[in-house]
């Protein structure tokens, strides 16, 4: 799974951002950005053994992924869950669950979700905004 990304130059530095994330920075060129992200990213997952790869591209287009897709998709969670306003107990109630440990799973990354779940999740967390999947344009 990767997410997409935008690096753009502003000034004398490279502005980058992985919007579904929520999660920008910059650099003074263009490489050092592309650490940042992954280092903005992984600080705040801030799990030891987690790691982002980056993807460049041509252009402002860029991807990253995860070395744990499980924490990857806790992380997404928890920060649009965050940005929306909710608590777990207010996303377990969206999701109709019974406890709140159902969705805290999630987002702790104790559980990966299956793609119906997954959308479900997003659904709940984002006040029912769609996410797009689309393929890579990184060949």
């Amino acid at each position: 799974m990767r997410f997409e990304g935008k690096v753009f130059k502003t000034g004398k530095y490279w502005a980058i951002e992985v919007p579904i994330l929520g999660v920008h920075t910059q650099g003074h060129t263009k490489r050092e950005a592309f650490e940042m992200i992954a280092d903005a990213i992984e600080s705040l997952v801030n799990k030891k053994e987690f790691k982002i790869q980056v993807f460049p591209s041509k252009g402002e287009y860029f991807e990253i992924q995860a070395n744990n897709n499980a924490i990857l998709i806790a992380f997404l969670l928890k920060r649009q869950r965050i940005k929306n306003g909710l608590s777990q107990k207010e996303v377990a109630k969206l999701l109709g669950a019974k406890s709140n440990n159902t969705y805290a799973r999630y987002e702790q990354g104790n559980s990966v979700p299956s793609i119906e779940k997954f959308s479900d999740l997003i659904a709940a967390v984002s006040n029912n905004s769609d996410f797009v999947l689309s393929k890579s344009r990184i060949n």
